[in-house]
């Protein structure tokens, strides 16, 4: 994981949410989503500056695309904003997550693989 990702990490394993177990470097079809709570169908991508190049571009739209097919949400943020924004990143997961949960987006959606960590949803 880059330093970034870390950071997120961090912070994710102490969301004060319920049901908002998050998995890193979970697959999902052909992806590998950086960190993902299959419970809220919400995706969280750390970006690098290759990501605003021309490929990188189309292959994140690409992977979005398939990703918001089965119905997750994709968020995205840079690596500079993890690292000197975080509480604007976590306020904008914390958003994602309340409107999944009052939506009830996921709510019966099992996890399909146990946990690394242990638990799970």
């Amino acid at each position: 994981m880059t330093d970034a990702e870390k950071r997120l990490w961090w912070h994710l394993e102490r969301i004060p949410l319920a049901d908002t177990h998050f998995r890193k470097q979970a697959p999902i079809g052909p992806y590998v989503a950086d960190f993902v709570c299959h419970r809220a169908k919400l995706v969280l991508e750390v970006d690098g500056s290759q990501h605003g190049l021309e490929a990188g571009l189309q292959a994140d739209s690409a992977r979005s695309a398939w990703l918001m097919n089965k119905g997750y949400r994709v968020l995205r943020f840079w690596n500079h904003e993890v690292m000197n924004q975080i509480d604007v990143v976590l306020d904008t997961i914390y958003a994602a997550l309340y409107t999944a949960s009052s939506n009830g987006a996921g709510a019966d959606t099992p996890t399909p693989n146990p946990s690394p960590q242990g638990g799970g949803e």
